[in-house]
Parts: structure tokens; sequence; C-alpha cells
């Protein structure tokens, strides 16, 4: 029975049977070396010129990447990891063809459109697969978070009559007759959950933002972690948060020490709290470092470049302007709310809001942004018959797997990235 490769170590002294892609083979005088690779690791092959000439012979022509199957003994040896396989059967399960698009265990640096577009090969390499080890603990420590912390899991509608937010970033659908949209996030219907009596609930799901954005940070499709919560307020759903992120980095340091060391990062687990800066304190230390910010004016790059460049940390920035944040924000006093931004240095990570609960507030908060009522009727009429107070968030997995691993574009941190150019693959 076929073992993972990184189980061999398990069964030394005796017969064991793996399969994956040849990643090198080398072949000497009176012996042939082949560096066989699967999703747990890699491991020496060793096969004797002797006793096996035909096969020997076959496989000195055989391509790298070809996909085979060895049995033979698992042995202690001189190899890098400690041990080795000697070859007594090898069967070829698919030749791989020649010149390869893309390098797989070469040194030479390929541009990042080409890996793109070659993403099944670039896949391979062991420091990318590490990295969707890791956002795959990330995902699940956080679900299994939410799971024990008894929220239910909720699977929203992907196409949608109206903006969760408004605005023109939207993906159009033809929709039979009509017309409808990609769903930028499960916003209103985490809400219309709390409404239903649900208390605490949880998705993980793809969103799409229209952004015309063409940079390292933004991609316009993503998976978006999205929680709410009732009879809660903002500040405590940002301790959720922070107790989620400290959770999701704990486990990678648990259970990721391989594709961490393949990576070169150090230990990801949190020690610090989180520090809350309101957003007039974050003005305000924009300004000490001479940038002219008024009260009320949004956080430009700069503005977080300078004031947050320097802070190699989560913290979170609250009170924001009412102005600033969306209608479904419920509002701390004439001129602030109660929505609040996570950020790691300088980049955004995600942002929550205790919401509003009152049915004359939000339809008043629509009409303030230039929205009508009507279009949001589906909506609204959760609030007209017993709202409780509720407050959320959601994170995009991608982003918070960029900041985990120090990586600098999203797109190396999204299986396929959706972006302005591309489609495909």
């Amino acid at each position: 029975m076929r073992i993972l490769i990184g189980k061999v170590k398990d069964h030394m002294d005796s017969e064991v049977e793996i399969s994956g892609w040849a990643q090198n083979i080398r072949v000497m005088s009176s012996v042939l070396f082949i560096e066989l690779r699967d999703v747990s690791g890699t491991v020496q092959g060793v096969l004797l010129r002797k006793g096996n000439e035909e096969l020997f012979n076959d496989l000195k022509t055989i391509p790298r990447e070809t996909v085979m199957s060895i049995k033979g003994l698992a042995v202690k040896s001189q190899a890098k990891i400690g041990y080795e396989v000697q070859i007594n059967h090898l069967d070829i399960l698919n030749k791989a063809e020649t010149p390869l698009p893309l390098g797989v265990v070469d040194r030479i640096d390929s541009d990042i459109e080409t890996r793109l577009e070659n993403r099944f090969l670039d896949l391979r390499r062991p420091e990318i697969l590490s990295i969707f080890k890791i956002q795959s603990t990330i995902s699940n420590a956080i679900r299994n978070y939410f799971v024990q912390k008894g929220f239910i899991e909720i699977h929203s509608p992907k196409i949608v009559a109206a903006a969760t937010e408004g605005g023109t970033e939207l993906f159009p659908v033809k929709y039979f007759e009509r017309n409808a949209y990609l769903s930028q996030s499960p916003q209103l219907y985490k809400e219309i959950m709390m409404s239903a009596g649900f208390d605490k609930v949880f998705e993980v799901a793809p969103a799409f933002r229209a952004e015309e954005h063409n940079t390292p940070r933004h991609i316009n499709e993503f998976t978006s972690l999205d929680m709410e919560m009732s009879f809660v307020d903002d500040n405590d759903v940002m301790d959720v948060l922070e107790e989620v992120i400290k959770t999701a980095f704990r486990s990678v340091a648990d259970s990721n020490q391989r594709e961490l060391e393949i990576l070169g990062v150090s230990n990801p687990t949190i020690d610090y709290k989180f520090r809350r800066i309101t957003y007039s304190e974050y003005v305000k230390m924009a300004n000490e470092k001479g940038i002219d910010l008024k009260d009320g004016e949004d956080l430009s790059t700069l503005v977080l470049k300078t004031v947050g460049g320097g802070m190699n940390e989560f913290y979170f920035i609250t009170r924001w302007p009412r102005a600033l944040k969306p209608f479904y924000v419920q509002p701390h006093d004439e001129q602030y709310s109660r929505g609040f931004d996570l950020q790691f240095g300088e980049l955004e990570i995600t942002s929550g809001a205790q919401r509003v609960h009152s049915p004359e507030v939000l339809v008043n908060n629509l009409k303030a942004k230039g929205l009508n009522p009507e279009s949001f009727a589906f909506y609204v009429n959760a609030f007209r018959y017993g709202m409780p107070p509720h407050a959320g968030w959601a994170i995009g997995l991608e982003r918070l797997t960029m900041v985990l691993l120090n990586i600098s574009n999203i797109r190396e941190t999204t299986l396929f990235p959706r972006d302005r150019t591309r489609v495909t693959p």
C-alpha cells in the first residue's frame, strides 16, 4: 500500500511503496539516483545498474517531473535527510513533456506573470506549496474556533440584487430577465441572521469587488472569513478578532514547523495585546509627523505608511467618522461611529463595527448615503420586527496569510488570482 514520502522515515528496513514526481534524476556509471517528491516531502531512490540494465537505461532519458511509483527497501544512508529507498520495482505513471515551461527546483527566478500562467507547475515548488498548507491551517483554525465557541456556519447567496455598501464596485450578472450582481460581502445576510435569532454566525466564502486597483495588495475575488454576533458591541467583537488571529497564528506555529522552515519564517505566535487607537488620535499622530490631515478626512496610503510603517504589529483604529463608514455602522455620537479597522503596520487587514439595529436610523443612514431604502427592502424589513444589537467583522484569508508569512504580493497567497487583467488560469 502506498505511503506518503514523509512517512518513509517511520518504515526503516521495510519494503515501502511511494509515488510522486521525479524532480531530479542523476545517472552515474553503476547507480542512478531519483529525487521523488510528493505533497509531504522528497526522498532519494537508488537504482543499481547491476540486475536492472533495461530499467536503468530507460530512466536515463526520462524527463524531470515525470510521475512514477517506486517500491523498495527504506534504509538509513548518507543522504541529506538520513535515509533513502533502494529501488526494486518502478512504474512510469505519466511521462512529462519537455521542455518544462517553468522550472520547479531550478534556482532561476521567474517573474510572477510567467509563474501564474503555469500555476500548476509553480504550485509544485515546496515553498509555494508551503504557503497554501499554512493557509489551510489558518482557515481550519478559525473555523474550529467558531465551531467551538458555538457559532452557526451559514452560506449566504453570492448572486444579489443590490450592493452591500453602495457604490459601483460591483460585477454585474445577467440573471434571466433582470440584472444582478456578484456579492461584495455577506454583510446584509449576516445581519438578517441576527434578526432570525441565530445569535452567532460565521461564513467562509468567496467575495467579489470590482475595484480597478492593480496593486500587490488587491485582488477582485478573495476568500472572506465573516462573523456576526448578537447582544454585543464593537469592543466585544474586537476582542474576538484578536483572539481569532492569535489562535490561527498559534495553530500555524504548532502544525507547520516544516513549512515555516522552508519559507524562512520565525515562530508567528503573538504575545502582545492589540492596541486600540482612535481615529482622532491617528490624525494627531499624522500631524505630528508633518502630514496636513484634517479630522474627518480618510486615511490615505501616505498617512498609513507614515504613521503605521513603523508599527510592526497588529493594532485597531477605532471611532471612525460616520461619513467614512457604510450605512449599517452604528453611530457613537453625532460625528463618530462604532466602526473600526484592524491594521498590521501600514496594511489594512480588515474592518468591522457594531451595526445599526434601529430601523429608523438605518433608513435615515441609507438616505444620507444617497441610497434608496426600497432597494434594500428585504434587509430593512428584518429590522422592523425585533432586531437585537449586533456587531461583526470580515477578514480576507489571503491578506492574513500575507501578514503571517511577510509576503508583499497578495497574488502569492492566492491559488488562482483574479485581478484587473487576469481571469485565467
